[in-house]
């Protein structure tokens, strides 16, 4: 019983982390039809704007902000100006390859400019044990958990409790009818690549004091969290928080309790029979297009 609390808790605290990401490729995808493959860099670079800010001198409390200030004009604003705009009307394909060959170039960039071996990351709190219920549970889990509920709480409040939140929404729904009941549709695009960079930056403080800040984080959260907004439904705010979780808890329980070896294995199964039982996601909508 203890093993199990410490695999739950640990597996929540994964799932918190691809939830985080898995929301970015939810918005993005509700407002503007953008499939960014290189959000798993996104999730990488924070971590090296923030340890290149506390190189330059700056505390860690001062260097997180910056970080995610960079990270909101260099992933959020010209993401979307330079790369998303002048590729999106030419369709979906094209940007896809824009944005799997800007991964590349942000893998490859912080290899070369920073570093090409892990960096230890300050944690946001002590490395510490406490025993809950006989079993050891991590004090940074724990802190993880904590701020990713927080962080989804206050982007719930925002979608659903404020005037801005509600005409991103109307946004996402349709861009057509909201541009003809005033709401600045663009402004409400630019918005949620806003949110995306804010959240993928948490999503690097978070997980860069356990896998350590390297390169290569980003080929597997990026993979893990694509296929958390599949399982939980890539049209739903809700659905890539639970697929997100859902993958997390049984990525750990499997390694666990049936082979390491097939850890890997175990994402791609759940995602073969979600979209063979329910093509649209565990919590998604069907959505229907004229072609």
């Amino acid at each position: 019983m203890a093993s199990l609390i410490q695999l739950l808790v640990s597996g929540l605290a994964t799932g918190a982390i691809y939830a985080l990401i898995a929301v970015g490729f939810t918005l993005l995808w509700q407002t503007s039809q953008t499939i960014n493959f290189a959000q798993g860099e996104f999730v990488m670079l924070p971590a090296f704007f923030i340890l290149a800010a506390m190189n330059w001198g700056a505390p860690f409390w001062l260097a997180a902000p910056i970080g995610v200030a960079v990270s909101i004009l260099v992933l959020g604003v010209l993401f979307k100006l330079v790369i998303v705009d002048p590729m999106l009307k030419y369709g979906v394909l094209p940007l896809v390859i824009s944005t799997i060959a800007l991964s590349l170039f942000l893998k490859e960039s912080a290899k070369d400019f920073y570093s090409s071996q892990a960096q230890p990351f300050p944690a946001l709190v002590p490395a510490t044990d406490i025993h809950v219920f006989g079993a050891v549970v991590s004090t940074q889990s724990l802190a993880v958990l904590m701020v990713a509920i927080v962080t989804v709480g206050a982007l719930h409040l925002l979608l659903n409790k404020t005037r801005l939140g509600r005409s991103m929404q109307a946004t996402a729904q349709n861009p057509v009818l909201a541009r003809i009941l005033g709401i600045p549709v663009e402004r409400m695009v630019l918005y949620t690549f806003l949110i995306n960079a804010v959240l993928v930056a948490i999503a690097s403080i978070l997980v860069s004091p356990i896998y350590l800040a390297k390169f290569s984080n980003g080929e597997t959260l990026g993979l893990a969290a694509f296929t958390a907004a599949i399982i939980g439904g890539f049209n739903q705010v809700r659905g890539a928080i639970a697929g997100g979780v859902i993958l997390g808890v049984l990525d750990n329980l499997s390694a666990a309790y049936l082979s390491s070896q097939y850890r890997g294995a175990i994402p791609l199964i759940i995602l073969i029979a979600v979209i063979l039982w329910r093509p649209q996601g565990l919590f998604g909508r069907v959505e229907e297009r004229t072609v």
